[in-house]
């Protein structure tokens, strides 16, 4: 009898196919990171409540999956408590532990608990699975891989001005057009100061991430919430319309005079003068409106996203000067960015963009026509792979030939060698081209080299 079986709304099983394909995504990464000095650290799936909460703000908070203890969890909870239905109590009481929501924070833990093994300026990068309790949608699951770099331990720009030379670099080999987004925790600061909302700024920051996501009308009421009128919101949108990053920071410069502005107005301008000459593929654009809802920037925060398709931003990130010492070690000033490989991998697919090639790793598959050639044909498999050729045995010897080439086939091979009672008697194999349907007979060199001349090609 057949069962239902199904897998949790916003998780994916992934074919091989796919994960070749989303290989050849973290190899890219990989190979940047390493070439500009990072190096890669792995943290637990889980980490403790206490270190994941109060960090993301009140709706990222929200979206933590939370992990029942082990044994008899309610063994300590009173009915009298249950009745109450103070569900958020309840979960404090027998949950310890929750999946992690991001990179960013685990790392935060994994510095001060290593803080005496580093050296600092410390540079890593991280490619693991992270999980958030959120809606399900296109390019948003709930069970996502993050791919992030940071520095900690550095106050310099030059590390931000890095970051985006790693995201221009990243993007261009992955050929994938995009816009650099940039803007300045100060700057949002500022304005929150100068329309008398900065008692409300987390507040501020997550609505104005919001922007362009949901219709302005839902933007406008929201804003309404935290005590601007009509006026001081069209106002607002003055500000964060579009001019190019001359005009916005000349704007700023000329209706904005306090010092949280002026801080954040002089980094931006430091990043984009020393950008200039650095011949970037893709363009930086100063983005007023840029908020990143996360409560932990402290200074310049970066967004980036395709110019060829709206899937959202395929990275986020920015500096964070107060994250450790939230764990008791001040003063470790950090800066990082994450790449959302499940959506870089959705806008590749969906404009085919990954390269040609990626699906032929499987090189050449071996057919031994009868039991008496398994050792000759195990002995040819063995000469291709000590040279690296991806080789494949059909395993299977009674299986008629149209169907092992057919096998051969669906799985994309080049090349099949058939070995067969000539082939064993002449110490040679028949090479079969999958491709053009030509076949020839040779010793086992010549046919190596013609395996290792199309590899080369």
């Amino acid at each position: 009898m057949k069962h239902n079986v199904s897998i949790p709304k916003g998780t994916r099983d992934f074919t091989p196919q796919q994960v070749i394909k989303r290989q050849y995504i973290f190899n890219v990464l990989k190979d940047v990171f390493t070439k500009y000095g990072y190096l890669p650290i792995e943290t637990p799936a889980m980490e403790t409540l206490s270190t994941l909460l109060g960090k993301y703000g009140e709706e990222g908070d929200k979206l933590i999956f939370r992990i029942i203890n082990s044994g008899n969890f309610f063994e300590n909870i009173s009915d009298d408590l249950i009745k109450k239905e103070n569900y958020s109590y309840l979960l404090s009481l027998i949950c310890e532990k929750g999946l992690r929501y991001d990179l960013t924070v685990p790392f935060a833990r994994y510095v001060v608990m290593h803080h005496n093994q580093i050296t600092f300026p410390f540079k890593r990068y991280q490619i693991q699975p992270v999980w958030r309790a959120d809606k399900p949608q296109k390019g948003r699951y709930r069970e996502f891989y993050q791919c992030d770099i940071d520095v900690i331990g550095s106050k310099s720009l030059l590390n931000e001005i890095e970051i985006i030379q790693i995201s221009d670099e990243v993007f261009s080999i992955l050929n994938i057009p995009v816009i650099i987004l940039i803007n300045h925790r100060n700057i949002l600061y500022g304005i929150a100061k100068e329309f008398n909302i900065e008692n409300n700024f987390i507040k501020f920051t997550t609505i104005l991430d919001k922007l362009g996501k949901i219709d302005q009308e839902k933007f406008i009421e929201s804003l309404k919430e935290i005590t601007l009128d009509y006026k001081r919101i069209i106002e607002l949108l003055n500000i964060i319309e579009n001019k190019n990053n001359s005009e916005k920071i000349m704007f700023l410069k000329d209706n904005f005079k306090n010092t949280e502005m002026a801080s954040g107005i002089n980094d931006i301008e430091f990043i984009l003068e020393n950008t200039k000459e650095l011949n970037l593929t893709n363009n930086i654009r100063f983005e007023i409106s840029l908020a990143r809802g996360l409560s932990y920037y402290t200074g310049t925060i970066f967004e980036i996203k395709s110019t060829e398709y709206n899937i959202g931003s395929l990275c986020g990130g920015g500096r964070y000067d107060n994250l450790t010492e939230i764990f008791g070690l001040p003063g470790m000033s950090g800066v990082g960015i994450s790449f959302g490989a499940d959506r870089i991998y959705d806008i590749m697919e969906h404009l085919n963009k990954f390269p040609n090639n990626i699906m032929n790793s499987l090189k050449v598959l071996v057919i031994c026509m009868d039991q008496k050639f398994i050792k000759y044909s195990l002995t040819i498999a063995s000469k291709l792979r000590n040279l690296n050729i991806p080789v494949e045995v059909y395993p299977d010897i009674d299986v008629k030939l149209k169907k092992q080439l057919s096998f051969a086939n669906n799985k994309g091979y080049k090349y099949v060698l058939l070995i067969g009672e000539n082939e064993y008697k002449n110490n040679a194999v028949t090479l079969k081209d999958m491709y053009s349907g030509n076949q020839q007979t040779l010793e086992i060199e010549e046919v190596i080299k013609i395996i290792c001349d199309y590899e080369k090609h």
